[in-house]
Protein backbone atom coordinates (compact mmCIF):
# COMPACT_ATOMS: atom_id res chain seq x y z
CA UNK A 1 0.00 0.00 0.00
CA UNK A 2 0.94 3.07 -1.26
CA UNK A 3 0.12 6.76 -0.04
CA UNK A 4 0.15 10.49 -1.82
CA UNK A 5 -0.62 13.64 -0.38
CA UNK A 6 -3.55 15.95 -0.92
CA UNK A 7 -1.98 18.57 -2.39
CA UNK A 8 0.29 16.39 -4.99
CA UNK A 9 4.04 17.43 -4.55
CA UNK A 10 5.00 15.44 -1.67
CA UNK A 11 6.75 12.03 -2.10
CA UNK A 12 4.64 9.27 -2.18
CA UNK A 13 5.37 7.01 1.13
CA UNK A 14 4.64 3.22 2.29
CA UNK A 15 3.20 2.99 5.48
CA UNK A 16 5.71 3.18 8.15
CA UNK A 17 7.36 6.39 6.43
CA UNK A 18 3.58 8.00 6.34
CA UNK A 19 3.31 7.01 10.11
CA UNK A 20 6.27 8.61 11.40
CA UNK A 21 5.77 11.62 8.91
CA UNK A 22 2.51 12.77 10.47
CA UNK A 23 1.72 15.71 7.84
CA UNK A 24 3.26 15.53 4.45
CA UNK A 25 6.20 18.05 2.78
CA UNK A 26 4.20 19.92 1.19
CA UNK A 27 1.28 20.74 3.83
CA UNK A 28 -1.12 18.00 2.16
CA UNK A 29 -2.66 15.28 4.32
CA UNK A 30 -1.91 11.45 3.18
CA UNK A 31 -4.30 9.15 2.19
CA UNK A 32 -4.16 5.77 0.19
CA UNK A 33 -3.40 5.17 -3.19
CA UNK A 34 -7.06 3.33 -3.04
CA UNK A 35 -9.04 1.96 -0.46
CA UNK A 36 -9.51 -1.92 -0.27
CA UNK A 37 -12.65 -3.62 -0.29
CA UNK A 38 -14.33 -6.38 1.90
CA UNK A 39 -16.65 -8.32 0.21
CA UNK A 40 -19.66 -9.17 1.80
CA UNK A 41 -18.61 -12.62 3.53
CA UNK A 42 -15.35 -10.63 4.78
CA UNK A 43 -17.96 -8.21 6.68
CA UNK A 44 -20.13 -11.28 7.50
CA UNK A 45 -17.40 -12.35 9.05
CA UNK A 46 -16.48 -9.38 11.55
CA UNK A 47 -20.06 -10.52 13.60
CA UNK A 48 -19.60 -12.15 16.70
CA UNK A 49 -15.35 -11.72 16.05
CA UNK A 50 -13.43 -10.16 19.29
CA UNK A 51 -12.87 -6.29 18.59
CA UNK A 52 -9.08 -7.65 18.00
CA UNK A 53 -9.09 -9.82 15.24
CA UNK A 54 -12.07 -6.98 13.25
CA UNK A 55 -9.92 -4.70 14.09
CA UNK A 56 -6.30 -6.84 12.14
CA UNK A 57 -9.03 -7.77 9.36
CA UNK A 58 -9.75 -3.98 8.67
CA UNK A 59 -6.23 -2.69 9.24
CA UNK A 60 -3.87 -5.07 7.64
CA UNK A 61 -4.46 -3.95 4.30
CA UNK A 62 -3.33 -0.77 4.84
CA UNK A 63 0.21 -1.65 6.42
CA UNK A 64 0.75 -4.09 3.62
CA UNK A 65 3.94 -6.50 3.83
CA UNK A 66 5.90 -4.05 5.77
CA UNK A 67 5.03 -5.36 8.81
CA UNK A 68 5.44 -8.88 9.38
CA UNK A 69 1.80 -10.54 9.51
CA UNK A 70 2.40 -11.92 13.29
CA UNK A 71 3.64 -9.16 14.47
CA UNK A 72 0.99 -6.74 13.63
CA UNK A 73 -1.49 -9.59 14.94
CA UNK A 74 0.16 -8.84 18.35
CA UNK A 75 0.50 -5.11 18.10
CA UNK A 76 -3.35 -5.11 17.64
CA UNK A 77 -4.29 -7.86 20.25
CA UNK A 78 -2.10 -6.06 22.41
CA UNK A 79 -3.94 -2.68 22.08
CA UNK A 80 -6.98 -3.49 23.18
CA UNK A 81 -6.07 -5.79 25.96
CA UNK A 82 -6.50 -3.78 28.98
CA UNK A 83 -9.78 -1.87 28.20
CA UNK A 84 -12.67 -2.03 30.65
CA UNK A 85 -15.14 -3.93 28.29
CA UNK A 86 -14.79 -7.24 27.58
CA UNK A 87 -16.52 -6.63 24.20
CA UNK A 88 -14.22 -3.56 23.59
CA UNK A 89 -16.40 -1.60 21.63
CA UNK A 90 -20.02 -2.57 22.94
CA UNK A 91 -23.25 -1.42 20.79
CA UNK A 92 -25.93 -0.83 23.04
CA UNK A 93 -29.63 -0.26 21.93
CA UNK A 94 -31.21 2.65 23.61
CA UNK A 95 -34.84 2.67 21.85
CA UNK A 96 -36.38 1.63 18.78
CA UNK A 97 -33.69 2.01 15.70
CA UNK A 98 -31.17 3.83 18.13
CA UNK A 99 -28.02 2.24 19.50
CA UNK A 100 -25.60 4.00 20.93
CA UNK A 101 -21.54 2.58 20.21
CA UNK A 102 -19.77 2.89 23.69
CA UNK A 103 -16.00 3.94 22.43
CA UNK A 104 -14.93 5.20 26.13
CA UNK A 105 -13.77 1.92 27.65
CA UNK A 106 -9.94 2.70 26.86
CA UNK A 107 -7.24 3.70 29.41
CA UNK A 108 -8.18 7.38 28.86
CA UNK A 109 -12.11 6.84 28.44
CA UNK A 110 -12.37 8.23 25.10
CA UNK A 111 -12.47 6.87 21.47
CA UNK A 112 -9.17 8.28 20.69
CA UNK A 113 -8.09 5.30 22.63
CA UNK A 114 -8.90 3.16 19.94
CA UNK A 115 -6.33 4.38 17.65
CA UNK A 116 -3.91 5.61 19.51
CA UNK A 117 -3.17 2.70 21.40
CA UNK A 118 -2.01 1.03 18.35
CA UNK A 119 -0.11 4.42 16.98
CA UNK A 120 1.89 4.03 20.00
CA UNK A 121 2.81 0.54 19.47
CA UNK A 122 3.20 1.34 15.43
CA UNK A 123 5.60 3.55 16.49
CA UNK A 124 7.55 1.71 18.79
CA UNK A 125 7.70 -1.03 16.17
CA UNK A 126 8.91 1.20 13.73
CA UNK A 127 11.56 3.27 15.50
CA UNK A 128 13.33 -0.14 17.00
CA UNK A 129 13.71 -1.31 13.24
CA UNK A 130 14.70 1.81 12.06
CA UNK A 131 17.07 2.66 15.41
CA UNK A 132 15.54 6.20 15.08
CA UNK A 133 14.01 8.82 17.43
CA UNK A 134 11.01 11.22 16.76
CA UNK A 135 9.59 14.24 18.44
CA UNK A 136 5.97 13.49 18.50
CA UNK A 137 4.42 17.58 18.24
CA UNK A 138 0.51 17.55 18.75
CA UNK A 139 -2.30 19.81 19.09
CA UNK A 140 -5.24 18.62 21.33
CA UNK A 141 -9.26 20.13 21.90
CA UNK A 142 -9.21 17.95 25.14
CA UNK A 143 -8.69 13.93 24.46
CA UNK A 144 -6.00 13.45 21.85
CA UNK A 145 -3.98 14.51 23.97
CA UNK A 146 -4.55 12.49 27.11
CA UNK A 147 -4.83 9.27 24.54
CA UNK A 148 -1.35 10.03 23.00
CA UNK A 149 0.00 10.61 26.01
CA UNK A 150 -0.57 7.54 27.67
CA UNK A 151 -0.16 5.68 24.25
CA UNK A 152 3.78 6.92 24.20
CA UNK A 153 4.77 7.72 27.87
CA UNK A 154 8.10 6.34 28.78
CA UNK A 155 9.05 5.07 25.24
CA UNK A 156 12.53 5.50 24.27
CA UNK A 157 12.07 6.76 21.21
CA UNK A 158 10.00 8.95 21.37
CA UNK A 159 9.27 12.28 23.08
CA UNK A 160 5.84 14.08 23.36
CA UNK A 161 4.95 17.60 22.91
CA UNK A 162 1.22 18.09 23.45
CA UNK A 163 -0.40 21.67 22.79
CA UNK A 164 -4.77 22.41 24.78
CA UNK A 165 -6.08 25.67 24.93
CA UNK A 166 -5.52 27.02 28.04
CA UNK A 167 -8.53 27.15 30.28
CA UNK A 168 -10.64 25.13 27.52
CA UNK A 169 -10.68 21.81 28.44
CA UNK A 170 -12.48 19.88 30.97
CA UNK A 171 -10.42 19.99 34.50
CA UNK A 172 -10.66 15.92 33.54
CA UNK A 173 -9.40 16.01 30.22
CA UNK A 174 -6.21 18.44 31.63
CA UNK A 175 -4.93 16.69 34.82
CA UNK A 176 -5.32 13.01 32.66
CA UNK A 177 -2.92 15.09 30.30
CA UNK A 178 -0.73 17.04 33.16
CA UNK A 179 -0.21 14.53 35.86
CA UNK A 180 0.89 12.02 34.03
CA UNK A 181 4.68 11.66 35.58
CA UNK A 182 6.80 10.14 32.26
CA UNK A 183 10.65 12.23 31.60
CA UNK A 184 9.39 11.67 27.87
CA UNK A 185 6.17 13.99 27.96
CA UNK A 186 5.64 17.68 28.22
CA UNK A 187 2.35 19.55 28.38
CA UNK A 188 2.06 23.23 26.94
CA UNK A 189 -1.13 25.55 27.99
CA UNK A 190 -1.24 27.86 24.67
CA UNK A 191 -2.67 31.47 25.97
CA UNK A 192 -5.51 30.67 22.63
CA UNK A 193 -7.81 28.72 21.15
CA UNK A 194 -7.03 24.76 19.72
CA UNK A 195 -7.34 26.66 16.21
CA UNK A 196 -4.26 28.50 17.31
CA UNK A 197 -2.44 25.46 18.80
CA UNK A 198 -3.65 23.29 15.48
CA UNK A 199 -1.69 26.09 13.29
CA UNK A 200 1.54 26.37 15.74
CA UNK A 201 1.81 22.54 15.23
CA UNK A 202 1.40 22.86 11.64
CA UNK A 203 4.06 26.17 11.24
CA UNK A 204 6.26 23.64 13.14
CA UNK A 205 5.90 21.01 10.51
CA UNK A 206 6.14 24.00 7.81
CA UNK A 207 9.64 24.63 8.86
CA UNK A 208 11.72 22.62 6.47
CA UNK A 209 15.08 22.97 9.26
CA UNK A 210 12.88 22.16 12.29
CA UNK A 211 11.35 19.78 11.28
CA UNK A 212 14.10 17.86 10.20
CA UNK A 213 16.34 18.78 13.37
CA UNK A 214 13.99 17.62 15.90
CA UNK A 215 12.55 14.25 13.29
CA UNK A 216 9.00 15.98 13.74
CA UNK A 217 6.09 13.00 13.65
CA UNK A 218 2.62 13.68 14.60
CA UNK A 219 -0.60 11.76 16.41
CA UNK A 220 -3.17 14.28 15.43
CA UNK A 221 -6.24 12.87 13.13
CA UNK A 222 -3.78 14.22 10.37
CA UNK A 223 -1.88 10.97 10.81
CA UNK A 224 -3.25 8.68 8.42
CA UNK A 225 -2.61 5.53 10.78
CA UNK A 226 -5.48 7.47 13.03
CA UNK A 227 -8.04 7.44 10.43
CA UNK A 228 -7.06 4.07 9.79
CA UNK A 229 -7.67 2.30 13.20
CA UNK A 230 -10.47 4.25 13.60
CA UNK A 231 -12.56 2.42 10.49
CA UNK A 232 -12.67 -0.95 12.49
CA UNK A 233 -15.20 -0.06 15.06
CA UNK A 234 -17.25 1.35 12.26
CA UNK A 235 -17.06 -1.78 10.10
CA UNK A 236 -17.57 -4.24 12.99
CA UNK A 237 -21.21 -1.98 14.36
CA UNK A 238 -22.27 -2.72 10.70
CA UNK A 239 -21.11 -6.53 10.75
CA UNK A 240 -23.29 -6.80 13.94
CA UNK A 241 -26.22 -5.27 13.08
CA UNK A 242 -26.63 -6.38 9.27
CA UNK A 243 -28.01 -4.78 6.52
CA UNK A 244 -27.71 -0.47 6.03
CA UNK A 245 -26.85 1.65 8.89
CA UNK A 246 -26.77 5.61 9.13
CA UNK A 247 -24.22 6.70 11.84
CA UNK A 248 -24.61 10.12 13.81
CA UNK A 249 -20.99 11.25 14.89
CA UNK A 250 -19.92 14.72 17.08
CA UNK A 251 -17.11 16.47 15.25
CA UNK A 252 -14.99 19.34 15.09
CA UNK A 253 -11.56 18.01 13.26
CA UNK A 254 -13.70 15.48 11.06
CA UNK A 255 -11.19 12.46 11.66
CA UNK A 256 -13.76 10.61 13.22
CA UNK A 257 -16.49 10.76 10.70
CA UNK A 258 -14.00 10.35 7.96
CA UNK A 259 -12.92 7.10 9.24
CA UNK A 260 -16.62 6.12 8.33
CA UNK A 261 -17.03 7.58 5.13
CA UNK A 262 -13.28 5.07 4.81
CA UNK A 263 -15.22 2.69 6.30
CA UNK A 264 -17.95 2.95 3.44
CA UNK A 265 -15.43 3.12 1.14
CA UNK A 266 -14.17 -0.13 1.97
CA UNK A 267 -17.43 -2.01 1.71
CA UNK A 268 -19.72 -0.87 4.72
CA UNK A 269 -23.44 -0.74 4.37
CA UNK A 270 -23.25 3.28 5.36
CA UNK A 271 -26.19 4.87 3.90
CA UNK A 272 -25.66 8.12 5.85
CA UNK A 273 -22.93 9.89 8.18
CA UNK A 274 -24.45 12.78 10.25
CA UNK A 275 -22.32 15.13 11.61
CA UNK A 276 -22.91 16.95 15.01
CA UNK A 277 -21.71 20.22 15.56
CA UNK A 278 -21.75 22.58 18.79
CA UNK A 279 -21.74 26.68 18.50
CA UNK A 280 -18.76 26.69 16.52
CA UNK A 281 -20.70 24.81 13.47
CA UNK A 282 -17.98 25.53 10.96
CA UNK A 283 -18.97 22.29 9.16
CA UNK A 284 -22.96 22.67 9.32
CA UNK A 285 -22.95 25.69 8.01
CA UNK A 286 -20.70 24.44 4.94
CA UNK A 287 -23.38 21.47 4.26
CA UNK A 288 -25.59 23.91 4.41
CA UNK A 289 -24.25 26.27 1.97
CA UNK A 290 -20.82 25.09 0.54
CA UNK A 291 -19.06 27.99 2.11
CA UNK A 292 -15.99 27.30 4.47
CA UNK A 293 -15.85 30.50 6.53
CA UNK A 294 -14.38 31.06 9.61
CA UNK A 295 -15.41 32.45 12.74
CA UNK A 296 -14.29 33.14 16.27
CA UNK A 297 -14.23 29.92 18.41
CA UNK A 298 -17.08 29.90 20.84
CA UNK A 299 -16.30 28.01 24.38
CA UNK A 300 -18.64 25.32 24.93
CA UNK A 301 -19.93 22.20 27.13
CA UNK A 302 -18.27 19.90 24.39
CA UNK A 303 -15.04 21.55 23.99
CA UNK A 304 -13.31 18.68 22.21
CA UNK A 305 -15.85 20.49 19.28
CA UNK A 306 -14.80 24.15 19.84
CA UNK A 307 -13.02 24.01 16.46
CA UNK A 308 -12.92 25.95 13.30
CA UNK A 309 -10.34 24.55 11.13
CA UNK A 310 -11.43 20.75 10.56
CA UNK A 311 -8.27 19.86 9.33
CA UNK A 312 -9.21 16.40 7.72
CA UNK A 313 -11.99 18.04 5.83
CA UNK A 314 -9.14 18.22 3.08
CA UNK A 315 -8.81 14.82 2.69
CA UNK A 316 -12.90 14.41 1.95
CA UNK A 317 -12.38 17.54 -0.66
CA UNK A 318 -9.67 15.97 -2.51
CA UNK A 319 -11.88 12.52 -3.01
CA UNK A 320 -14.72 14.92 -3.68
CA UNK A 321 -12.72 16.22 -6.30
CA UNK A 322 -11.95 13.41 -7.67
CA UNK A 323 -8.36 13.37 -6.07
CA UNK A 324 -7.45 16.88 -7.92
CA UNK A 325 -4.57 17.21 -6.16
CA UNK A 326 -3.80 21.32 -8.05
CA UNK A 327 -7.50 21.99 -7.29
CA UNK A 328 -7.29 21.05 -3.28
CA UNK A 329 -4.22 22.67 -2.69
CA UNK A 330 -5.70 26.10 -4.27
CA UNK A 331 -8.36 25.99 -1.90
CA UNK A 332 -6.12 25.28 1.05
CA UNK A 333 -4.08 28.53 0.49
CA UNK A 334 -7.39 30.33 -0.12
CA UNK A 335 -8.66 29.73 2.91
CA UNK A 336 -5.65 30.22 4.62
CA UNK A 337 -5.23 33.76 3.42
CA UNK A 338 -8.78 34.57 3.16
CA UNK A 339 -10.81 32.51 6.07
CA UNK A 340 -13.16 31.28 3.74
CA UNK A 341 -14.00 29.23 0.01
CA UNK A 342 -16.52 27.76 -1.55
CA UNK A 343 -17.22 24.65 -3.88
CA UNK A 344 -19.07 24.26 -6.84
CA UNK A 345 -23.14 23.04 -6.39
CA UNK A 346 -21.48 19.46 -8.02
CA UNK A 347 -19.60 19.07 -5.30
CA UNK A 348 -21.87 19.87 -2.77
CA UNK A 349 -24.48 17.66 -3.98
CA UNK A 350 -22.39 14.62 -4.32
CA UNK A 351 -21.40 15.82 -0.48
CA UNK A 352 -25.28 15.45 0.34
CA UNK A 353 -25.56 11.53 -1.08
CA UNK A 354 -24.02 10.52 1.82
CA UNK A 355 -23.52 13.53 4.78
CA UNK A 356 -25.57 15.70 6.79
CA UNK A 357 -25.05 18.14 9.55
CA UNK A 358 -27.29 19.56 12.56
CA UNK A 359 -26.25 22.08 15.05
CA UNK A 360 -26.96 22.24 19.15
CA UNK A 361 -26.17 24.57 21.85
CA UNK A 362 -25.44 24.02 25.26
CA UNK A 363 -29.34 24.07 26.20
CA UNK A 364 -30.13 21.74 23.83
CA UNK A 365 -27.43 19.88 25.09
CA UNK A 366 -28.41 19.73 28.64
CA UNK A 367 -32.21 18.95 27.09
CA UNK A 368 -30.48 15.75 25.01
CA UNK A 369 -28.41 14.61 28.26
CA UNK A 370 -31.71 14.55 30.51
CA UNK A 371 -33.97 12.81 27.76
CA UNK A 372 -31.58 10.13 27.37
CA UNK A 373 -31.22 9.42 31.08
CA UNK A 374 -34.87 9.92 31.63
CA UNK A 375 -35.49 7.69 29.04
CA UNK A 376 -33.15 4.74 29.34
CA UNK A 377 -31.29 5.54 32.62
CA UNK A 378 -27.69 6.02 30.71
CA UNK A 379 -25.35 8.87 31.44
CA UNK A 380 -23.95 9.82 28.12
CA UNK A 381 -21.27 13.19 27.87
CA UNK A 382 -21.95 16.48 25.94
CA UNK A 383 -20.39 15.27 22.80
CA UNK A 384 -22.72 12.10 22.36
CA UNK A 385 -25.38 14.32 23.20
CA UNK A 386 -24.84 16.58 20.38
CA UNK A 387 -24.27 13.73 18.26
CA UNK A 388 -27.99 12.37 19.23
CA UNK A 389 -29.39 15.31 18.35
CA UNK A 390 -27.99 15.80 14.68
CA UNK A 391 -28.96 11.85 14.17
CA UNK A 392 -32.26 12.53 14.83
CA UNK A 393 -32.69 15.66 13.54
CA UNK A 394 -31.61 14.36 10.17
CA UNK A 395 -32.38 11.06 9.93
CA UNK A 396 -33.43 10.22 6.57
CA UNK A 397 -35.14 6.68 6.96
CA UNK A 398 -36.64 5.90 10.33
CA UNK A 399 -36.45 1.92 9.03
CA UNK A 400 -32.70 2.52 9.00
CA UNK A 401 -31.00 2.08 12.31
CA UNK A 402 -29.04 4.98 13.89
CA UNK A 403 -25.94 4.28 15.60
CA UNK A 404 -24.48 7.83 17.42
CA UNK A 405 -20.97 7.30 18.32
CA UNK A 406 -19.99 7.64 21.87
CA UNK A 407 -17.17 9.70 21.94
CA UNK A 408 -16.40 9.76 25.61
CA UNK A 409 -17.33 8.88 29.23
CA UNK A 410 -19.99 10.80 30.92
CA UNK A 411 -17.20 11.31 33.93
CA UNK A 412 -14.66 13.65 31.15
CA UNK A 413 -17.29 16.06 31.90
CA UNK A 414 -19.27 16.01 35.47
CA UNK A 415 -20.22 19.01 35.83
CA UNK A 416 -22.05 19.40 32.78
CA UNK A 417 -23.58 15.70 33.16
CA UNK A 418 -24.59 16.73 36.64
CA UNK A 419 -26.56 20.36 35.39
CA UNK A 420 -28.41 17.52 33.31
CA UNK A 421 -29.30 15.06 34.98
CA UNK A 422 -29.08 15.86 38.98
CA UNK A 423 -26.11 12.97 38.64
CA UNK A 424 -22.58 13.25 39.21
CA UNK A 425 -20.97 10.51 37.36
CA UNK A 426 -17.55 8.83 38.76
CA UNK A 427 -14.25 8.05 37.37
CA UNK A 428 -13.58 4.61 37.10
CA UNK A 429 -11.71 3.32 40.49
CA UNK A 430 -7.78 3.26 38.49
CA UNK A 431 -8.76 7.41 38.35
CA UNK A 432 -9.79 8.05 41.87
CA UNK A 433 -6.90 9.87 42.49
CA UNK A 434 -6.83 11.96 39.57
CA UNK A 435 -7.79 15.34 41.19
CA UNK A 436 -4.83 15.26 43.67
CA UNK A 437 -1.92 13.93 41.70
CA UNK A 438 0.78 16.85 41.13
CA UNK A 439 0.60 18.86 37.60
CA UNK A 440 2.96 19.57 35.61
CA UNK A 441 2.60 21.59 32.52
CA UNK A 442 3.91 25.57 31.24
CA UNK A 443 1.92 28.03 29.95
CA UNK A 444 2.84 29.79 26.91
CA UNK A 445 1.69 32.50 24.29
CA UNK A 446 0.27 31.72 21.10
CA UNK A 447 3.95 32.24 19.67
CA UNK A 448 5.85 30.22 17.25
CA UNK A 449 8.96 31.36 18.46
CA UNK A 450 8.13 30.71 21.92
CA UNK A 451 7.10 27.59 20.69
CA UNK A 452 10.23 26.40 19.42
CA UNK A 453 12.44 27.72 22.11
CA UNK A 454 10.38 25.75 24.71
CA UNK A 455 10.87 22.73 22.48
CA UNK A 456 14.77 23.19 21.83
CA UNK A 457 15.09 23.42 25.66
CA UNK A 458 13.30 20.51 26.85
CA UNK A 459 15.06 18.41 24.03
CA UNK A 460 18.46 19.54 25.37
CA UNK A 461 17.57 18.47 29.01
CA UNK A 462 16.80 15.06 27.80
CA UNK A 463 19.93 15.39 25.68
CA UNK A 464 17.72 14.52 22.44
CA UNK A 465 18.78 17.46 20.66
Amino acid sequence: MRYVSTRGKAPILGFEDTLLAGLAEDGGLYVPESYPRLGDSDLAGLRGRPYHEAALRVIAPFVGDEIAADALARMVRDSYAGFDHPDVAPLKKLGEGLYLLELFHGPTLSFKDYPLQLVGRLFDHALARRGERVTVIGATSGDTGSAAIEALRDRAAVDVFILHPHGRISEVQRRQMTTVDAANIHNIAVEGTFDDCQDLVKEMFADARFRAEFRLSAVNSINWARIMAQAPFYLRACAQLGGRVAFAVPTGNFGNVFAGWVARCMGAPIVQLVIGSNRNDILTRFVESGVMQLQDVTLTLSPAMDIQVSSNFERLLFELWDRDAARVADAMEKFRKSTEFAVDRKTLERMHEIFDAARLDDEGTKRVIREIYEATGELIDPHTAVGIHAGRTCRRDPAIPLIAIGTAHPAKFPDAVEAATGKRPQLPPRLADLFTREERLAVLPKELKAMKDFIRARLAVRGAA
